[in-house]
């Protein structure tokens, strides 16, 4: 290699999000790219470093020692950077920029909409840019830089997934309860065992752990509905055809259609926000976590 290259910081990032994702194609679908743009990204990335970063594996590329060298360089980079941006905000005395904002369906709808107020009321110039997704994805994307904060939530005995680099803030606990019809027979888990249930699809914290408690409770539960839809699951209950595990912060600011039973020990899941370690002292950052703790009281 002769002199001193001068290597693109977006075209280390795509680099680094290859090594993360997998495939071009998910990069490229992960950063509303074409495949082609991003090849021809990392072809120009290959000519600056002058080193061969990518070699073939079958059908799909994979990184050489010299590219997981430039990796862990870019992930160190893109910390400095972010840690450089904060400080430039704290400088300033206005709240101002933009914050994306991943949530999971009941908080968007038993926190999202307080917050909302409260933001045009006290910070004006603060864009607040909010997107659904599931806890585990919206996690690893906001460690992957695709949300500047994300709120997850956790359940009891299931440890949500930890990234390195973001941290961890309680917002507050939620109850779960058993719904059931308002003709159900019974005041209990036990006397759901022949109900039909609906749950959220397999793979979620929520799914599995609603299975272990009826396993617990001595029956495998008839799951005939699958939605990760909490609405969804909520007519499927009122029109007597499921019953369904579900937190009180779906009835944020309205009353229940639906019969409400206390489970066992009064469980409760953690909601919690998390950010990269490098940006939450960015004032937008954290007058959005203070303007979502406040939230809350409303709930």
């Amino acid at each position: 290699m002769n002199g001193c290259p001068v290597l693109d910081v977006r075209r280390l990032r795509l680099l680094r999000e290859l090594k993360l994702r997998g495939t071009i194609a998910a990069v490229a679908a992960a950063l509303s790219y074409t495949p082609s743009s991003v090849s021809q990204q990392l072809a120009l990335l290959e000519t600056e470093a002058g080193v061969s970063l990518l070699e073939k594996s079958g059908r799909r590329v994979q990184l050489t020692p010299q590219a997981e060298l430039l990796v862990r360089h870019t992930a160190v980079l893109l910390d400095r950077l972010e840690l450089m941006e904060s400080e430039l905000d704290q400088s300033l005395t206005e709240v101002t920029g933009t914050v994306r904002l991943a949530v999971f369906q009941s908080a968007a709808l038993g926190i999202i909409p307080q917050a909302l107020t409260i933001f045009g009321e006290e910070y004006p110039q603060l864009r607040v840019e909010v997107t659904q997704r599931e806890p585990e994805s919206a996690l690893f994307e906001t460690w992957t830089r695709e949300f500047d904060l994300v709120i997850a939530e956790q359940y009891p005995g299931h440890a949500a997934p930890r990234q390195v680099d973001l941290d961890r803030v309680s917002l507050f606990r939620d109850q779960l309860r058993l719904g059931v019809p308002a003709t159900f027979d019974g005041s209990s888990l036990a006397a759901a065992r022949s109900s039909a249930w609906v749950m959220e699809p397999r793979g979620t914290a929520s799914r599995h752990w609603a299975e272990q408690l009826c396993r617990q409770a001595g029956f495998e539960p008839d799951v005939r509905f699958e939605t990760a839809d909490l609405q969804a699951q909520i007519r499927l209950i009122e029109s007597g055809h499921a019953v369904a595990v579900l937190p009180d912060l779906v009835w944020a600011g309205r009353e229940p259609g639906i019969r409400l039973l206390d489970l066992h020990g009064s469980p409760r899941r953690t909601i919690f926000t998390a950010a990269r370690e490098a940006s939450a002292s960015r004032p937008a950052v954290k007058a959005c976590r203070d303007v979502l703790a406040r939230a809350v009281e409303f709930v």
